[in-house]
Formats: C-alpha cells, sequence, structure tokens
C-alpha cells in the first residue's frame, strides 16, 4: 500500500529514507547518518556551500522523476565545491515536503542521491539532513570538500594574458528547458508530464542535460593541480557567470565564437547555437582561467583569453555580450 509522509510519521520515513543512503556513506564520515550530527574527518581546509531547489521557481515536479531530482540536488551542489578545486566529501540534506507526499517520492530521491555521488564523485555521500513540511517541496543541499593543503581556487585570480577554458557540456541544458516549456506545458504554462515519454525517446540528450546534469566534477581537482588561476561552476549562463568571474578579478573576458562552435558546436549529436551557449543556464561546467604557460587540464577546451578591463565586461569578438541567463529575482518562469 502506498503511504504517505503525514501516515506514516518521521521515525517512519528516516527509517525507510536512510536505508536507501547506507551506500553512499562518505568515506570521510567518523559518524554518519542517524545521530544528532555526522561526524567527518578533515585534511586541511574545509570548503563548504549550500543551494536552495523550491518546487516552482527551481523545478517542475510533473518534469522530474524522484531519482531525477534527488541526481540533481547532489550535482548541482558537487559542481560548486569542484569549481573551488577541492574534493567532495559530503553532503546534508534538509527537504521538506507537503503532508500528502507519497513516501516513495522520498526514497527514490534518496537514491538519486546516492548514485549521483557513485557516479560522479566516489567517496562522497549524503552524511545527514533534516525532514519537514512546507506546500510545496523545497531542498536544501549543503556541501562540503576538503582541500588537503592545496589553496582554493577563487574567481579572483584571472590576469590579462591568461587563457579562458571550459569543461563540461555548454548550452544543452538550456535547450531542455525550453524544449520542456515548449512541448511539456499547458497554455498557461503550467508543466504537465503526459508528453514526457515521447520528448526523452525523441530528445533524451538535451532532456538528460536539464533534469539529470553530469558535471565534470574531478576536473575541478585537475584544473587546480593544472594551476588554474581562477575558477567557478557555471550555474545561470556563460554570459552571466563570465561577467562574474570578470568582476572578481578586475579584468575582461574575450570569448571566441569560432573556438565555442569548434569545441561546443554538436554535443552528443546536438547542434547547439552560440546563444544557447552564452545564455542556457544549468549545464553546472566549470569556468576555468589558466596562466599561457600552463598546460590546460584534457577535459577544458580553451574558449578565448583574459584581457585588460578597458574596456571592461565580456566580449564576444568584438561584441560586448550582456550577462542573460537565469536570475532567480528578475526571471519568472511561466505558470509559476
Amino acid at each position: 500500500m502506498t503511504q504517505t509522509v503525514g501516515e506514516l510519521g518521521e521515525h517512519g520515513v528516516l527509517r525507510r529514507v536512510l536505508s536507501r543512503l547506507s551506500e553512499a556513506e562518505a568515506d570521510a564520515a567518523a559518524l554518519g547518518p542517524g545521530d544528532d550530527a555526522a561526524v567527518l574527518r578533515v585534511r586541511g581546509e574545509l570548503v563548504v556551500t549550500t543551494d536552495t531547489m523550491i518546487e516552482g521557481p527551481d523545478f517542475r515536479a510533473a518534469w522530474h522523476s524522484g531519482f531525477e531530482l534527488g541526481w540533481k540536488l547532489a550535482a548541482t551542489n558537487l559542481s560548486d565545491v569542484a569549481a573551488m578545486g577541492a574534493r567532495p566529501m559530503a553532503l546534508t540534506l534538509a527537504l521538506a515536503v507537503p503532508r500528502d507526499t507519497r513516501v516513495e517520492l522520498l526514497e527514490q530521491i534518496a537514491e538519486g542521491m546516492s548514485a549521483a555521488c557513485r557516479t560522479l564523485a566516489p567517496g562522497c555521500g549524503v552524511v545527514g539532513g533534516d525532514l519537514g513540511t512546507a506546500p510545496v517541496i523545497t531542498a536544501a543541499v549543503t556541501a562540503l570538500g576538503e582541500l588537503a593543503g592545496a589553496p582554493a581556487v577563487t574567481r579572483a585570480g584571472a590576469r590579462p594574458g591568461h587563457v579562458v577554458a571550459y569543461a563540461g557540456e555548454l548550452g544543452l541544458a538550456g535547450m531542455g528547458l525550453s524544449l520542456l516549456f515548449a512541448e511539456a506545458a499547458d497554455a498557461a504554462g503550467v508543466a504537465v508530464a503526459g508528453p514526457l515519454a515521447r520528448l526523452w525517446a525523441e530528445h533524451p540528450e538535451i532532456l538528460s542535460a536539464q533534469l539529470a546534469p553530469t558535471p565534470p566534477i574531478p576536473l575541478g581537482i585537475a584544473a587546480a593541480a593544472a594551476g588554474a588561476s581562477a575558477m567557478m561552476d557555471v550555474s545561470d549562463a556563460l554570459s552571466i557567470d563570465a561577467h562574474r568571474l570578470a568582476s572578481a578579478s578586475g579584468v575582461a573576458l574575450r570569448l571566441d565564437a569560432a573556438r565555442l562552435r569548434a569545441g561546443f558546436g554538436v554535443q552528443q549529436g546536438v547542434a547547439v547555437p552560440v546563444e544557447a551557449m552564452l545564455s542556457g543556464g544549468e549545464d553546472h561546467g566549470l569556468l576555468a582561467t589558466f596562466p599561457a604557460a600552463a598546460a590546460v587540464p584534457p577535459g577544458f577546451t580553451v574558449i578565448g583569453e583574459v584581457a585588460d578591463p578597458e574596456p571592461a565586461g565580456v566580449w564576444l569578438d568584438a561584441e560586448a555580450v550582456p550577462p542573460r541567463g537565469w536570475d532567480p529575482y528578475v526571471v519568472r518562469w511561466p505558470g509559476a
């Protein structure tokens, strides 16, 4: 019989959810889920990041399975740790859901997070969290990573003459979101699940990029080891995040359209326009800069160069690129 979280209660829900996380317990955990707090073994400085996803503005339950949602919750936070040049160690999850939510959904979310950790960051796992109630599904993930004696790579180290490089998918996730709104939403923009099976059959690459992204987590450590001068996760769009890196470093970034097309014009057999690369968002790849003499690690593609801050901003060849992409305080999804 299908049970809701309200029927089973917190103790029963925890028992079922924790059983789905046991395989993904972090290697660094001296004490994992089930106590008042987890205990981790840490080498060097600790990197910490937190991200919240709320049903409506951040995701649509009609489009995500519980597994995909759990995977995305993990992947989007693991990429932030990787962008600092750190090794992901552990995640915690605070999850609030309506009382009539099926317990199976929470189990699927746990399974998705576990699978993402095993696949993207082996040795990392969910070590604890909290359960609560809310009018809509609300999830807050905290990710922790260790630097093991190495310095963190920030956004502020890019210097004129350095090269700009990118690793991961670029533009596919934004194309997937556009497809979902075009083919799996009603006239008011409200998400509907009916067409999903057809869309998965016809466009698996771009739907997967949006609903279950696979950021290149190991390349964060590789970039740091290669001498990356600056790095960040690209979550809101390349144009927005390139502006953030340029501003933090006090430089301009000059991107090369020909290099973008050569490196990312076709991904997984899908043609991706440069505009989608610049403004799509949610790919969670890594944008990094390297000194000209550094060996850019395999997996990164050089897409431009760092220039003097006059004129400031981000440029595509000779044209200024305005920041376009996701801003939760400005962008409003249809039906939200």
